[in-house]
């Protein structure tokens, strides 16, 4: 007998012991079954290292096979399956940190406030940046919520009131909480209300402020000195606290405008002396255009101070040029009396109003949009009534009016350039710039107005395209410009869109009306409409284009955003 010896593994019931016992030779031949194997042993036959440990064995499934590590990848043929990709270098290697939607953390410190503001306004409140408060905040008290939302509604009333656009508005309000610590902000503007509601958290009851904008005026000045308080306060070098704040804000509301009175009526005389050299007029058109003008513009300011609506301020305004103009035809001089019209109605055109509206209504501001509007239509109306008492009781008293003089403009280039200039020089004036910008929009006025002739009378092509693309240059340019200084494009966009406005197609128009041409008049109107369409497109598509030249933040990983349900998302 033969004793035989079992193993048995751990788990059979037996705790891994060694099993003896005795057997025949023939039992210890038979081959063991697989209860008495290990489920770890190796296979008879296979090889093992006894110096190898378990270690050393490769056990991931994604190890490289021998025989293949060795292998020299051509950089120039076609990779490895195996080989470890190139990006993952040091040199190469992608951002070390992704926020938690998934894109790459924005830096929002590289452009001016109103791009850097603009990009956050349009991401939704949930992927929004941490913001990074410019302004020193106790520690213990955090910001005093109230105040600040006071601040905020006070600078964008101001905004509003200049007739900034409501995206604009919106971004510096965003933007002036956002650095006084207080992130959870939604801004909200129309055409009179300002509205901005803070949420601390998703368990803290909001906060809500509102404020109405009873008064507008037109002061760039002003306009620019708070575009000048919000960059201040976005910006991390300059501490301006509260109390700074309320004090400068005061300050920019004292001061009083940069030009008298007696200023801005003679510069609406010479606005409308150019406006009728412009098309076609003379020295003794000059002269009865810019006193038409200065008579309409003190009627205006005497309804004002009378507390007349301003309709009908525009009504009042707009007779004394028209009576000029008629009093002319009916005397025996070879004048253009029709430019005389023509230029009191370049005085009066509301071109900043339409501007913006229509920057509204691109940018899916359309309730602003739409009261923007009304408003143009009204004070368009009003001008248009204005005129046309004048011209019915001038026909009425037989001044025979030829309206098809109205459109033979006679080409004086050089003239009309400078004339172009005059008036971009004026209306810079009476919309109360800084002086440090009236040369600058003169300059982009006049440059205008030479692809507007170049287009038009050298090239023949009509006047609605001629004007979309000459007030896209002066969007373009007026951007740049408003980039560079850090400061608001409509001072250097507004006045340089003057010598653009459809004087003479409005004035005709009328004038047909006047002589009982109702069809052919309302078509000269609706061209009018066009032309001053094409102004307000041209400059809004060219402040877009801006864009192109400078560097907007997140732009890059804005395809990969989830955007805000608003036509303006991504």
């Amino acid at each position: 007998m033969k004793r035989f010896r079992i193993l048995i593994p751990a788990g059979s019931g037996t705790g891994g012991r060694v099993a003896e016992g005795e057997g025949s030779g023939t039992e210890d031949r038979k081959p063991k079954s697989d209860e008495a194997r290990s489920a770890f042993s190796v296979p008879d036959g296979v090889g093992v290292d006894p110096e190898a440990t378990e270690e050393d064995q490769p056990t991931s499934e994604f190890a490289v096979p021998d025989g293949l590590a060795s292998v020299a990848v051509d950089p120039d043929g076609p990779a490895s399956a195996f080989a470890t990709p190139h990006t993952y270098s040091a040199a190469h290697s992608p951002p070390a940190y992704t926020g938690p939607p998934g894109f790459p953390v924005t830096r929002l410190k590289e452009s001016p406030w109103q791009d850097r503001m603009r990009t956050v306004l349009r991401m939704p409140v949930d992927v929004r940046p941490v913001p990074e408060p410019s302004q020193r905040l106790a520690v213990e008290t955090g910001p005093a919520v109230g105040r600040v939302l006071d601040l905020t509604l006070r600078i964008g009333e101001l905004l509003l009131s200049g007739g900034e656009g409501a995206e604009d508005v919106e971004a510096a309000m965003f933007a002036v909480a956002r650095s006084y610590g207080l992130d959870r902000c939604e801004p909200t503007v129309t055409f009179t209300l300002l509205s901005i509601t803070h949420q601390p958290s998703l368990v803290d009851d909001p906060v809500s402020a509102n404020r109405t904008v009873r008064r507008r005026g037109t002061d760039y000045t002003r306009l620019s000195a708070v575009f000048s308080l919000v960059n201040d306060i976005t910006a991390h070098e300059i501490e301006i606290s509260l109390e700074d704040a309320y004090r400068r804000l005061a300050e920019i509301r004292r001061n009083r405008h940069p030009y008298p009175g007696w200023v801005l009526t003679g510069a609406a005389g010479l606005l409308a002396g150019a406006a009728s050299t412009l098309v076609g007029g003379g020295v003794l058109v000059f002269f009865a255009a810019a006193l038409g003008a200065v008579l309409g513009d003190r009627l205006a300011w005497l309804c004002a101070g009378r507390g007349l609506p301003e309709f009908y301020q525009f009504v009042v305004a707009a007779m004394p040029p028209a009576a000029m103009g008629v009093a002319l035809k009916m005397t025996d001089l070879d004048v253009r009396s029709s430019a005389v019209i023509t230029g009191g109605l370049f005085a009066l055109l509301p071109g900043r109003a339409l501007v913006a509206a229509v920057q509204d209504g691109l940018t899916g501001y359309y309730i602003t949009a739409s009261a923007r509007l009304l408003e143009v239509m009204y004070l368009f109306i009003g001008i248009i009534m204005g005129v046309l008492v004048v011209l019915y009781v001038g026909v009425q008293f037989g001044s025979n009016p030829q309206p098809e003089d109205v459109l033979q403009i006679e080409q004086r280039p050089l003239l009309q350039i400078a004339a172009s200039m005059v008036l971009v020089f004026t209306f810079a004036i009476l919309l109360q710039q800084e002086r440090s910008t009236v040369w600058f929009v003169t300059l982009n006025g006049g440059i205008a107005w030479v692809i507007y002739g170049a287009l038009h009378y050298a090239a023949k092509m009509p006047p609605v395209p001629s004007t979309a693309i000459a007030a896209g240059l002066v969007g373009l340019f007026g951007q740049l410009l408003a980039r560079h200084r850090f400061s608001s494009a409509l001072p250097f966009v507004t006045a340089a869109i003057g010598p653009l406005l459809p004087g003479s197609a409005t004035y005709y128009g009328l004038l047909l009306i006047a002589e009982n041409r109702l069809n052919e008049g309302l078509a000269s109107l609706t061209n009018a409409a066009a032309i001053a369409l094409a102004i307000a497109i041209g400059v809004n598509l060219g402040s877009e284009t801006s864009r192109l030249f400078m560097r907007i933040p997140g732009a890059a990983s804005a395809a990969k955003r989830g955007a805000a349900k608003r036509t303006r998302g991504f």
